[in-house]
């Protein structure tokens, strides 16, 4: 017996919750730790799932979140290889790595709230308590990420600034991505809702310092939850 196929034999039970996230984590370690080599062929996703006792649409989705890390490739037909170019784990979302979109949102995002919260017209509140409405009663996974980007870019259209506008504009792309790789484990989703309902409140009250705080505490949980997934240490 090989070494892929004593661990194989090795049975590990996961839990339910966040089997998905708990499968994801255990071959990105696997890879990183060059137990799966560059090169390496994974087992079938059908072998993957007798191993962790899991349906075949977990493992799958951890495989994409592999592949949305740069960490493995799938070959159609043929089955899903680990990369030898997948050496950091960061993420890219096109031009921008998960890095950059961490670091630069703090400083535009935060701000935009705070001026949303002086300057929002009543239409403009309106729209944003119909989005998180509209956030809290979908599930439908692709939709909601398109409305949580319709959520961040109203922030900024409501802050009244063009240059914060145009900078979540330009990012859209790349927040959408992120969101819906995040949305793909845990309780991130349920938890976005909650913190985009506290912007939102400050926002309808005026409060500049309030808004701020709850923007800059909803960054800091998606950075947490971004670094967890990379396998890195937030700041």
């Amino acid at each position: 017996m090989n070494d892929l196929e004593y661990w194989l034999s090795d049975s590990a039970i996961l839990s339910r919750k966040s089997a998905s996230e708990l499968v994801f984590e255990e071959l990105r370690n696997l890879i990183l730790s060059g137990r799966f080599a560059a090169g390496a062929k994974l087992p079938s996703e059908a072998k993957l799932a007798a191993k962790y006792g899991v349906s075949r649409p977990i493992v799958r989705e951890a495989l994409r979140s592999l592949q949305i890390l740069g960490l493995t490739e799938t070959r159609t037909g043929s089955g899903t290889y680990v990369l030898a170019a997948a050496g950091d784990g960061d993420i890219r979302y096109g031009n921008y790595s998960a890095r950059d979109l961490m670091e630069a949102r703090a400083f535009v995002e935060v701000s935009a709230a705070g001026w949303a919260a002086l300057r929002r017209t009543d239409d403009e509140l309106s729209r944003l308590l119909h989005l998180c409405d509209r956030m809290e009663q979908e599930e439908d996974t692709g939709a909601w990420v398109r409305l949580d980007s319709d959520f961040h870019g109203l922030i900024a259209e409501a802050s009244k600034n063009a240059v914060f506008r145009d900078i979540v504009d330009d990012v859209r792309e790349a927040m959408a991505q992120q969101s819906g790789l995040l949305t793909a484990f845990g309780p991130r989703r349920e938890e976005s809702n909650e913190e985009h309902r506290a912007i939102v409140d400050a926002v309808r009250k005026g409060a500049e310092a309030e808004a701020q705080a709850a923007m800059e505490f909803h960054l800091k949980k998606v950075e947490a939850a971004v670094s967890r997934i990379i396998g890195a240490d937030p700041r």
